[in-house]
């Protein structure tokens, strides 16, 4: 019998597809089964919509205007953030070897058309439970600063403090290494990826966005500046 997920714990699917008529299938069933759905109609809108906001899985059409699924694929692959994003492929191709290369690019699985819906819905549910991608993420945290990664919450000392998607992922990542000097450089791939074309500059502007969101009047800037290396999440106390 297919599980339904319930509506505290929705996993979100991305669907890469430019054929409206599949897109409002499949975004029908994958709702009907308790998913959250985005959709993007191209590759480069597709990175796009990832970079925003990452999905539990992406369902990832072959054949797309623009930027192809393999390539699509390939970068997803290359950042650092998306390196383990669980990605089915679909495609009307159905050599063995367009198999063969759709895994060897990175995908987790592959699907070709026509199908069985039971059988996506199949595939995509136990690839969820193995990259476990409907589980909680967990809670972040330094110092008085909190990130609640499920509910996308931020505090700091009981404080609600309220951050662009930008600044939220910036956050994260320094959350996640708390203490660790990175470049603007490095930044940028991590936050940003490999192949979206930013100035170095931007991440000062970011920076800024963030220590106005995250330090109060009276509080210590979490916000580490080295001189001629970069920043970090380390508290200066004077």
């Amino acid at each position: 019998m297919a599980e339904a997920y319930s509506t505290l714990a929705k996993p979100t699917i991305l669907v890469v597809e430019d054929e409206a008529a599949l897109m409002t299938l499949l975004r029908y069933n994958l709702e009907k089964q308790g998913f959250k759905v985005d959709e993007a109609a191209d590759g480069q809108e597709a990175l796009l919509r990832v970079a925003e906001a990452r999905p539990d899985l992406v369902l990832l059409d072959w054949m797309l205007p623009a930027l192809s699924g393999i390539e699509v694929c390939r970068q997803l692959r290359r950042r650092p953030n998306t390196r383990d994003l669980p990605i089915i492929m679909v495609t009307a191709r159905t050599e063995d070897q367009d198999a063969v290369r759709a895994l060897d690019t990175g995908a987790d699985d592959y699907i070709a058309k026509p199908f069985v819906m039971d059988a996506l819905l199949a595939r995509i549910r136990a690839l969820l439970r193995r990259s476990g991608g409907a589980a909680t993420k967990g809670v972040l945290t330094y110092r008085d600063l909190s990130m609640d990664q499920d509910s996308h919450r931020v505090s700091r000392g009981g404080r609600a403090l309220h951050l662009g998607p930008t600044e939220y992922r910036l956050l994260e990542f320094f959350l996640q290494h708390p203490g660790r000097v990175f470049t603007r450089e490095q930044m940028l791939d991590a936050v940003w990826g490999r192949d979206i074309h930013v100035e170095p500059r931007t991440v000062d502007v970011h920076i800024r966005r963030l220590r106005k969101a995250i330090n109060g009047e009276h509080e210590v800037d979490l916000i580490r500046t080295v001189r001629s290396a970069g920043y970090a999440l380390d508290a200066e106390d004077h």
